[in-house]
């Protein structure tokens, strides 16, 4: 074995770069394949055009397509708890608490997530186009809550570390349990902010549309950006696994044409 030409952990690292780059360029492919069929699907803003188009539609209704606007609430918005002249239409709030309790056979604090409370509010929204906000066209956004999507946006975080005084060893000593920290958060998806969804459109009356998840089973999605926004990322995402593939590629062949270029300058000098 001590005769080996070649160092075996080069081998394994050739091996490890070829492997890598296959799996980086077959995630390329599907990434790719999902931004092709993410760019074939109509876009559509709340617009006399997106009326014209449900009309001239059988049953009034396009299946699936994406639909870009800025959030408007239907009547009045959410204020947010924490931070001034914030409002929005989706509201979640979390408040938990962090103890510590003691561990007599390992004597050892062990740490403990306890009275976690959420509470999730909403009113009635729309889509409108940008520069719209008093108009008789809207897409009304149904069921937002059953839509895939991270569409909320944080708009509070506050760690509330607890005070120890007195009174809190006394209840420490008798219970073995101390209170460590209080963590709040409020997540909004805010009044005005771009939103693009992807689902299906129906025409209802003379001009009154609504999104709402598709009846096909096809992905009922809210994203929290305008539709070029969205695209740029997966094409970002594509450009980024497309290059991890070329770089491990072209390293393992580096390395692996380095190799054998010693091994025949190698075998050279033995023949000489």
């Amino acid at each position: 074995m001590s005769d080996f030409p070649v160092n075996p952990l080069v081998l394994i690292g050739i091996g490890s770069s070829f492997a890598f780059s296959g799996l980086f360029y077959h995630l390329y492919q599907e990434k790719k394949e999902e931004l092709k069929k993410l760019k074939e699907i109509p876009l559509f803003k709340p617009d006399q055009q997106l009326v014209k188009v449900l009309r001239a539609t059988p049953h009034r209704r396009l299946q699936y397509v994406a639909v870009e606007g800025l959030v408007q609430a239907d009547g009045e918005p959410l204020a947010s708890h924490f931070v001034p002249r914030c409002f929005g239409v989706i509201q979640k709030i979390a408040v938990e608490e962090h103890w510590k309790y003691w561990n007599s056979l390992t004597r050892t604090w062990n740490s403990r997530t306890t009275n976690r409370k959420e509470t999730n509010n909403s009113v009635p929204f729309s889509l409108v186009s940008p520069g719209a906000y008093i108009s008789d066209l809207y897409v009304k956004v149904q069921n937002p809550l059953e839509a895939s999507g991270c569409f909320l946006e944080r708009v509070h975080f506050k760690v509330r570390h607890a005070e120890e005084g007195l009174a809190g060893m006394v209840l420490e000593g008798l219970s073995g349990e101390k209170p460590v920290a209080k963590e709040e958060s409020e997540d909004l998806l805010r009044v005005g902010r771009a939103l693009t969804g992807f689902g299906e459109v129906v025409l209802e009356g003379g001009q009154v549309m609504r999104l709402q998840a598709p009846q096909d089973g096809r992905k009922y999605i809210l994203v929290p950006s305008d539709h070029k926004s969205f695209i740029d990322r997966h094409e970002a995402s594509a450009s980024m696994w497309k290059t991890l593939s070329a770089v491990t590629g072209l390293t393992g062949a580096s390395v692996l044409a380095n190799v054998i270029y010693n091994l025949v300058k190698k075998e050279d000098n033995r023949s000489k």
